[in-house]
């Protein structure tokens, strides 16, 4: 009987513990990536599949797209996004990884009435750790500043702004998301987003998507999306599901 008293201390301690932190949050499925911070410790996977149309001629699959990602403190998460494609372009078919990227999110500030809660994500592209055909000719690096207001309760309205480079010319390409998320209940939440790319030298392209993800419990979480072009050059549709879970 002696030793009941710490066992049973370990385990509420390790209850308490799990219920201080935050059910998860993930960068997936909208475009709008969270500023929230992935806890000290652990470890997060977001994984999924997607199908994008351009035109008749041109669509691509992507199975599976991966961002891990590991707390390293309460301000610091580093991460790694790994893709494997297939495209079919006028009938000719091209698979494997598209280039790796290694990067980290910092927290920058909380959300104080109208500030925002913000943070920064930076990543580089590496041309060599990817497959043959999609290797690239330059390191490239891609940086963003993710922004989110909490308007009630169960609203809140997210933005991003940022910019990348595709690894094979000096043109960066600005980037700019705008989301709203409701919390339908403590488990189902739903979205509605516009995105766009903006190459320095060419015209922007600008897209609608929104979906739904559902907590199955404190530290997995499912997806679905779809979305639309709204301009000519942007993808005719691309649809979308995956699973989060966190360690």
């Amino acid at each position: 009987m002696r030793f009941t008293a710490p066992i049973l201390a370990l385990l509420f301690s390790t209850f308490i513990n799990a219920q201080e932190i935050e059910p998860i949050q993930a960068d997936r499925p909208d475009q709008t990536e969270t500023p929230a911070i992935v806890p000290k410790g652990k470890f997060q996977i977001e994984t999924g599949c997607s199908f994008e149309r351009n035109s008749s001629r041109s669509k691509s699959f992507a199975a599976p797209s991966v961002l891990w990602k590991y707390g390293v403190n309460d301000n610091f998460e580093l991460r790694l996004i790994t893709e494997f494609i297939s495209e079919k372009n006028n009938n000719i078919k091209t698979s494997g990884l598209s280039p790796v990227l290694i990067g980290c999110k910092i927290k920058i500030c909380d959300e104080n009435e109208i500030v925002p809660k913000t943070s920064f994500i930076g990543h580089l592209q590496f041309p060599n750790l990817t497959s043959s055909k999609y290797k690239a000719e330059f390191y490239a690096p891609q940086y963003r500043f993710t922004m989110q207001h909490s308007l009630t309760n169960k609203l809140s309205l997210s933005y991003n702004v940022g910019s990348e480079w595709d690894g094979f010319s000096a043109e960066p390409t600005f980037i700019y998301t705008l989301s709203t998320g409701l919390s339908i209940n403590k488990k189902l939440g739903a979205y509605a987003e516009i995105f766009g790319f903006a190459p320095q030298q060419s015209a922007a392209e600008h897209n609608f998507d929104g979906g739904f993800t559902y907590l199955l419990n404190h530290n997995f979480m499912v997806d679905l999306s779809g979305g639309v072009g709204i301009t000519d050059n942007a993808p005719d549709y691309y649809a979308a599901t995956g699973f989060s879970f966190r360690m």
